[in-house]
């Protein structure tokens, strides 16, 4: 394959972990719908009023963890792609890291209680700064190689 062999053999880590989070995303995505059925709130709607459904904050919870996640995607993919060109083996182990705390920030969103989503899932963001440092070395080593 035309290119790859430029990138270092320990990158394929780098792509499972993105892979991983697809994963991820997909079962989140999954909770989104079965909350929807579950609590009532048919699409479009993107958040339920509690105006209109007394189930209101739990469904917006459920919602509110996969949209943050969502959110914090571009950054994540950005980062690990270029971060592991340089430092493979470490952005896949702070990938896993982010993935997982991402994992324990929906559940903990899930359950009513937004407070619940940093008692691991703050460890996720830990794990993006490692990855800034990590792009930020593959920047600089082009700059100066």
């Amino acid at each position: 394959m035309a290119g790859v062999e430029l990138l270092p053999r320990e990158y394929g880590y780098v792509v499972l972990v993105l892979v991983f989070y697809c994963f991820i995303n997909f079962w989140m995505t999954a909770q989104v719908g079965r909350a929807r059925k579950k609590y009532n709130v048919s699409y479009p709607t993107l958040y339920a009023s509690e105006a209109d459904n007394k189930d209101a904050k739990l469904f917006n919870c459920i919602q509110r963890g996969h949209q943050n996640s969502l959110e914090m995607l571009p950054m994540f993919l950005m980062l690990m792609i270029l971060g592991g060109i340089r430092h493979p083996l470490i952005a896949a182990s702070l990938g896993v890291v982010y993935c997982v705390s991402r994992i324990f920030y929906f559940k903990g969103y899930s359950t009513g209680d937004p407070l619940k989503r940093l008692s691991i899932g703050k460890y996720g963001f830990l794990a993006l700064f490692g990855l800034i440092i990590c792009t930020i070395s593959c920047g600089v080593g082009m700059l100066t190689a």
